[in-house]
């Protein structure tokens, strides 16, 4: 086996420099290699467990999932010579830690009740409070030497220095602002700033994966790197990002601010991109799925007769932002079976995103889905007899590890512009809409509506 100068040869030949993205997400860590143009080299994943001790909690073992998940995921790959590592995480996070890095209080997630002590932030990639988030785990561990997102507990277990990237700062604000941590907002709940992790800009290089291994960067949240390589940057295209979380981001023209939904100028200087984050996502079409037997042979499904869904098991998110919301299943009769009751999911998956479609008055043309649920193809099924839409699958699901892989290269001094990613996109297969299917969900909408009743008006809208 041959080296080339600025890598190493594989059988498929030269791949130039390899980097690494590093996904932490709410069921497992990703950890995937990436070649100069974006292809796969090798792949891990850790699952972890999801912790819910109550409807309204929603937590990891953090030493588990943050601290050794990653550590392993990166074992996994094997021997690839990656140049360089950067982390893509869920947000918002937290857990209390030790003098080495170790946590001390449950890794408490996104939409927790222990988070809504205080006004929810509801800005691009955050909808629940990290202030009452630090200041229940603050309590829970008032002598904790740190109090540490994901990707800070896994830079630390990595690199040795807890370091986050600029994005997955902003989602803790008012906690972070223009000038930094807020010493007076920390002091408020019993933190000092010097517990908090080290601030960068994304792609900055950061230290090193042990002694002489690879440089450790700073990624960005899962979102944001998913959006770097999906190549959905046009007026009229909608990115649905397939995850525990369903997130839908559509790019409309001219400035447009929705109440109930998260908006941002788009990156290309023309136009907004607005959407939001639903729990009608994996989380949800995971647990339906938990719930059923196995389908029987012979159990068809007839797409004129449906039930519907309103698929919120523990509240939803945007446009609602209301935790208390829970599940309905409408119009179930003798005759529908498990089938029936599964396809009726994937639907209302896309029902979420038809109404964030609706209430953003969005000129969609197409949806560009990525993320692991990408490969179940009843969803993206579901998304398209829905919404009317095609839908544009990507090749890989490791679309967030393959975006921190993007802000790797930044980190070497090989990109200079991270939205430069969006030439890694790769569309595997178009699901158009079955016309049958998508006139006979028509009625299935408008009763899914009704069953969510109207978006309320939040404060300060």
């Amino acid at each position: 086996m041959a080296y080339c100068d600025a890598g190493v040869m594989f059988e498929g030949g030269c791949m130039g420099t390899v980097t690494v993205g590093l996904d932490i997400g709410t069921t497992s860590v990703k950890a995937a290699a990436f070649d100069d143009d974006g292809n796969v080299v090798a792949r891990g994943r850790v699952p972890h467990r999801v912790v819910v001790p109550r409807p309204d909690y929603l937590e990891h073992d953090a030493d588990q999932a943050w601290r050794r998940g990653p550590r392993r995921a990166l074992a996994q790959l094997g021997d690839v010579d990656a140049k360089a590592v950067a982390f893509s995480t869920m947000v918002p996070s937290l857990t209390a830690v030790d003098r080495r890095g170790r946590p001390l209080s449950p890794g408490i997630l996104y939409g927790d009740a222990r988070g809504l002590t205080d006004q929810a932030f509801r800005g691009p990639g955050g909808d629940g409070s990290m202030l009452g988030i630090l200041r229940w785990t603050a309590a829970t561990a008032p002598g904790a030497h740190g109090f540490w997102p994901a990707p800070a507990v896994a830079s630390y277990a990595l690199g040795g220095e807890a370091v986050v990237d600029i994005s997955v700062a902003f989602t803790s604000a008012p906690l972070y602002g223009p000038h930094g941590w807020d010493a007076e907002v920390c002091a408020g709940v019993g933190v000092t700033v010097d517990q908090l992790p080290r601030v960068e800009m994304m792609g900055t290089a950061v230290g090193r994966v042990g002694r002489d291994g690879p440089v450790l960067a700073t990624g960005s949240v899962d979102g944001l790197c998913e959006q770097l390589v999906a190549g959905a940057g046009a007026v009229g295209d909608v990115h649905v990002l397939c995850g525990t979380t369903l997130i839908i981001w559509a790019v409309v023209p001219g400035t447009a601010q929705v109440p109930g939904l998260w908006a941002m100028p788009h990156h290309g200087g023309e136009g907004t991109v607005i959407g939001g984050a639903s729990n009608a996502g994996g989380m949800f079409l995971d647990w339906v799925g938990r719930l059923l037997p196995k389908s029987r042979p012979g159990d068809t499904v007839d797409p004129a007769d449906l039930p519907v869904w309103v698929p919120y098991p523990r509240g939803e998110r945007t446009p609602y932002h209301d935790p208390g919301r829970r599940a309905v299943l409408d119009g179930l009769n003798l005759t529908h079976g498990p089938a029936a009751v599964q396809r009726a999911a994937w639907e209302a998956s896309g029902f979420v995103v038809r109404h964030h479609l609706d209430l953003a008055a969005a000129p969609a043309r197409r949806i560009v889905a990525t993320g692991g649920g990408t490969r179940q193809p009843g969803w993206m099924q579901g998304l398209a007899d829905a919404t009317g839409l095609p839908v544009h699958v990507s090749a890989l699901p490791e679309t967030a590890a393959q975006g921190a892989a993007f802000l790797a290269r930044m980190a070497l001094g090989l990109e200079s512009d991270m939205y430069d990613a969006a030439r890694w996109a790769r569309t595997e297969r178009i699901v158009e809409p079955d016309p049958a299917a998508q006139k006979a969900a028509e009625g299935r909408y408008q009763r899914f509506l009704e069953l969510s009743g109207p978006v309320p008006k939040l404060p300060g809208s």
